[in-house]
């Protein structure tokens, strides 16, 4: 009867340790969990939002694995991602910070911002005002942004923000030649977006930091004016619009 109990705990060791490497592989080789901590992806991502990245998308790099071990050189499986997609990366100014933004550029692409319209390769890309992005802020204040709807060069459209107007330092910007291996990223919060606009902050995102493509989301919390032990309010705080929508 003395050996059931020591019997039960290696099971459940062996038990631990089996999902443990099966939650590690997942995470490495399929899709990893990231929460939105700031605004600069506004509409398309909001402070509190929980998604899914697929990491089968663009294939792996060293900064796939679990402190970026430096197993894999260069990128293998990789796949080319498409002018459009949201897609999280390492930061080339601090590979310790992973950011999410929206590819912009492709190797190759000369991008510039004039009057805050987006130029990709000489031509101003289409953008139309729509309604206002409307939040309400920790006083219950209404607060309005004006929206845009943005398409790229084949045809995928998304919302952007212009919060300061068209003419701030970000608004017009000298021409971006995008090199070879690298890819160029904006914020969907045009105003309020530390990108690849900055090229001391941000710049030229190498392929080899990329993450993966955000797909979906499992999860949205409006974090403002709360604490999270505050259970009592959690069906008021959460966003159910917002769960299980696809990333476009």
């Amino acid at each position: 009867m003395s050996q059931k109990p020591s019997g039960s705990f290696r099971e459940t060791v062996v038990t631990v340790v089996y999902a443990v490497i099966i939650a590690l592989g997942i995470r490495t080789f399929a899709y990893e969990p990231f929460n939105i901590p700031s605004g600069s992806m506004k509409p398309t991502l909001l402070v509190g939002d929980y998604l899914f990245v697929s990491k089968l998308s663009f294939g792996y790099s060293r900064f796939s694995l679990p402190w970026a071990l430096p197993l894999i050189s260069g990128r293998i499986f990789f796949s080319e991602p498409e002018r459009g997609d949201v897609v999280v990366f390492r930061l080339p100014t601090d590979t310790s910070i992973d950011y999410i933004k929206r590819l912009i550029g492709l190797p190759g692409d000369k991008i510039q911002v004039t009057g805050g319209i987006l130029q990709i390769n000489g031509k101003p890309v289409v953008r139309e005002q729509t309604d206002d992005f409307v939040t309400t802020d920790s006083l219950g204040n209404k607060r309005r942004t004006p929206r845009f709807i943005e398409t790229l060069p084949g045809g995928r459209r998304h919302y952007i923000l212009e919060s300061m107007g068209d003419n701030g330092s970000s608004d017009n910007t000298g021409v971006y030649t995008v090199p070879a291996g690298h890819y160029f990223a904006m914020g969907d919060n045009r105003d309020n977006s530390q990108d690849s606009r900055f090229l001391n902050a941000v710049g030229f995102i190498p392929v080899e930091n990329l993450i993966g493509h955000a797909k979906f989301l499992f999860f949205s919390i409006d974090g403002g004016g709360w604490n999270a032990w505050e259970f009592w309010k959690w069906p008021s705080k959460i966003r159910f619009g917002r769960l299980f929508n696809g990333i476009e």
